[in-house]
């Protein structure tokens, strides 16, 4: 949200420096993100000077360029060469002496030297319209009024300039109280009033109303719980034109453009009150009646900007007395009953919407304007009638309109402020530091918080209805705080806690026990958003109102998101990629599905580089290896089976109880070409859920190291190619021998010396007998039987 430091010293009298300002506004919570310069003319006519052409002749080297002599005042007589066609002898002009900046339209510059232009000395530039940023004309130099215009004097000083300083206030959703120039001031003077800084300001209300005649408009609404209250005027003899300059440039420095003086003050009144209005052609009102209700639903209406739109029949509309929709209240005004330069005579509406039916109708049908985003969040009820009042004023001044007959108005039941109970032991617990009772008060009336009574430990309160986000004892702790000052809490010296046991079927256990792990491991962890566009829509969810098409989708894959980070990296020439993301993934199928995943990227080296060590890639092996640490934390039983992804060009899954836990791969090289990465990736996710389901059933058991040692014995299989080490684990782990501890594959060869079509595993098999000393007998027989197993299912051959 942009704020003018001009308009806002309307509302407020200060001798702050708008830096300073910027200051306090931050540390009450308003934060100021940065402070920009406003100029209604860029560069603000600096070095710009009223001169007169003494002399005017062809420039003799070129037949489109003339050479001039001006006087600009004080004795002093230029030598300018001149291109516009327009240039004469007697004229008076505006000058740009050397040293002056010339601003372009984009915004670039260049500086007035002294130069030699085909061979003549020229010590300046006589100026057009567009050069000084005055309009858009550049059919030739500014040619002045000698009557009006002294030789000499400074170009700007008959022109009211507009210099002004431009505040961006990063405002959270819930400040709808803060979103406008008023609401701010009124904020920062409660601050400044009660921690010794000198303001003065004055509370806006109704101007009284001249209104001449009587009209023959009707009011109704057709249910006041959607509209609480309504006001509406009449206006007449309207004349449609451009705003005053002042009122463009209050417009224009927060970034709006100004249309004409009618929509023009409606949006002054918006940003400077808080307060949306709406101005309708009159004329265009059938049987001179607004209702404010429902329509069927169906109903077609065509908005301001040209779009058909079909109402769902919750929308509160404005209609004529012929049930036409003439707006969708609080959010967008309809083609048929707008204001344009015809218009004569213009229905004035000043209301308050009930914030859930704006909020809904702005989402269905897609739209945010100014109007809805502070409607949906609850405006001051009590302002309605002052923004009315002071815009028809400014009609009256700037359009020339009269108001006719009483304004007409709904407002059967008064929105009450809101009552709460404060205590002053609450305010102690949770700031940790005492405030004094009347400092509390000072800050309370500060705020236009009314105390009601003084009771034992506190105070009975009653909160305007303008700060719909405090409605609980905390909500004005945290006001209270706001405005004592954040700096002023002392941190404490010393912090108690009670550290809390987390049981089995914990999840956030389980991902903090992951995550230092990870981290212990070398790995960072990156966060994601869940919105992002998708190449195929299949399975995803949409948004019914995404920000762009860019965030229309929730995420199907945690794999995009790291691929992008990775990317992000490589390119910064940080290769060496280990990065984990705990996050949701969304599908629609037969119902929507949300699933939890920890998700695992690896790419680049393994180890960093160094004399002992070369340098050493990392692989499938080491993420498979990393996802096993995991999982033999929470002693989890599962199988390996192959996985066949799109994603990934080689790939595995882990599986228990039939279900995946697990999917490890290579990623595929046509998703790393699509985001640009230039190195292998390899990608796991576990399913979180099913992660913790499984932990939950089993308990970790811890066992006595072994009194006795473990025996090894080696295999050299010479077995089929297409044969898998998963095959011979499985088969291995088949065996009914208790004494197998611990299988492990230690080498792997093929090619020389070995038949067409085979290849030699190695295989070590650790034995224990946790009661005794294995016999030789006993290892032998376990050997003997897992021999006998391999050479049944494989055909398995022992190499010597």
């Amino acid at each position: 949200m942009k704020i003018s430091s001009n308009w806002l010293k309307d509302y407020i009298k200060t001798e702050l420096k708008t830096e300073r300002i910027g200051e306090f506004l931050t540390d009450i919570g308003l934060e100021v993100e940065g402070i920009d310069k406003f100029e209604s003319v860029k560069g603000s006519l600096e070095g710009i000077v009223v001169g007169k052409v003494l002399t005017c002749e062809k420039h003799p080297n070129a037949d489109k360029l003339n050479k001039t002599t001006v006087d600009v005042g004080n004795g002093k007589v230029l030598n300018i060469v001149c291109g516009a066609p327009n240039v004469a002898e007697g004229q008076t002009v505006p000058v740009a002496v050397v040293g002056t900046k010339i601003y372009a339209k984009d915004g670039s510059s260049f500086e007035i030297k002294e130069a030699k232009i085909r061979g003549e000395v020229s010590q300046g530039m006589i100026c057009a319209e567009d050069e000084l940023g005055l309009s858009d004309d550049h059919g030739g130099i500014m040619v002045l009024d000698e009557t009006k215009y002294e030789v000499g004097k400074n170009f700007a000083d008959y022109f009211e300039l507009t210099n002004d300083e431009v505040l961006e206030i990063g405002l959270t959703p819930n400040r709808t109280d803060a979103m406008s120039h008023y609401g701010v001031a009124r904020d920062l003077h409660a601050f400044l009033s009660t921690n010794q800084q000198k303001s003065e300001f004055e509370k806006v209300s109704s101007v009284a109303l001249n209104n001449e005649g009587s009209h023959s408009f009707t009011l109704e609404v057709e249910d006041t719980e959607l509209t609480p209250r309504y006001i509406g005027a009449v206006i007449e003899n309207v004349k449609i034109a451009d705003s005053p300059a002042w009122l463009k440039d209050r417009l224009k420095a927060i970034g709006l453009s100004p249309i004409n003086n009618i929509v023009d003050i409606t949006n002054y009144i918006l940003h400077g009150f808080g307060q949306p209005l709406h101005a309708f052609d009159a004329d265009k009102i059938a049987d001179k009646k607004v209702k404010v209700g429902t329509v069927a639903e169906g109903t077609k209406f065509t908005t301001l900007d040209g779009v058909e739109r079909t109402l769902n029949g919750s929308e509160i509309i404005i209609k004529d007395g012929q049930d036409n929709p003439m707006c969708i209240a609080g959010v967008f005004g309809g083609a048929n009953s707008g204001v344009s330069s015809e218009t004569k005579t213009i229905f004035l509406e000043s209301a308050y919407f009930n914030p859930v039916a704006v909020r809904k109708g702005a989402k269905f049908h897609g739209l945010n304007t100014d109007a809805s985003f502070r409607f949906e969040r609850g405006v001051d009820p009590n302002i309605t009638r002052t923004a009315i009042t002071h815009a028809i004023k400014l009609i009256e001044e700037l359009a020339e309109g009269k108001l006719v007959g009483e304004l007409l108005e709904e407002y059967p039941k008064k929105i009450e402020d809101n009552y709460i109970i404060i205590r002053f032991s609450k305010i102690e617990q949770i700031l940790g530091t005492k405030i004094h009772r009347e400092k509390v008060k000072e800050i309370l009336k500060a705020l236009e918080i009314q105390v009601l009574n003084d009771i034992q430990n506190g105070f009975e309160i009653s909160v305007p209805a303008y700060r719909a986000d405090v409605t609980r004892e905390i909500d004005v702790i945290e006001e209270i705080l706001r405005i004592y000052g954040y700096n002023k809490i002392d941190a404490p010296q010393k912090i108690s806690f009670t550290p809390v046991k987390l049981s089995a079927n914990d999840q956030d256990e389980l991902e903090n026990s992951w995550a230092r792990t990870l981290q212990s491991l070398g790995f960072n962890e990156v966060m994601n958003n869940s919105l992002t566009s998708v190449k195929d829509e299949t399975d995803a969810v949409k948004l019914l109102n995404p920000l762009s098409g860019d965030l229309a989708f929730m995420r199907k894959s945690l794999l995009e998101g790291l691929l992008q980070n990775a990317v992000y990296n490589i390119n910064r020439k940080n290769q060496d990629i280990k990065f984990f993301e705990f996050g949701k993934i969304y599908h629609k199928r037969e119902k929507y599905e949300e699933r939890k995943q920890l998700a695992i990227l690896v790419s680049g080296r393994n180890v960093a580089e160094n004399w002992l060590q070369p340098k050493s890639a990392t692989d499938f092996y080491n993420l498979k290896a990393y996802v096993k640490v995991l999982l033999e934390r929470l002693s989890i039983d599962y199988k390996e089976v192959a996985l066949d992804d799109e994603r990934f060009s080689d790939a595995i899954e882990y599986k228990s109880e039939d279900k995946t836990l697990v999917r490890i791969g290579k990623v595929a090289p046509q998703m790393l070409k699509d985001f640009d990465v230039d190195q292998e990736c390899f990608y796991a996710e576990i399913e979180l859920e099913f992660a913790q389901e499984l932990r939950s059933k089993n308990e970790l058991k811890f066992k006595d190291i072994p009194k006795f040692n473990k025996i090894r014995r080696d295999l050299a299989l010479l077995i089929d190619k297409n044969i898998s080490y998963q095959e011979l684990y499985q088969t291995a782990k088949k065996n009914k021998s208790p004494f197998i501890k611990n299988i492990n594959l230690f080498d792997v060869y093929e090619g020389k010396n070995l038949p067409e079509g085979k290849k030699s595993y190695a295989m070590s098999f650790e034995l224990l007998n946790e009661e005794k000393t294995l016999e030789e007998k006993e290892i032998s027989h376990v050997m003997d039987s897992l021999i006998k197993s391999f050479q049944k299912e494989f055909n398995a051959e022992l190499r010597s």
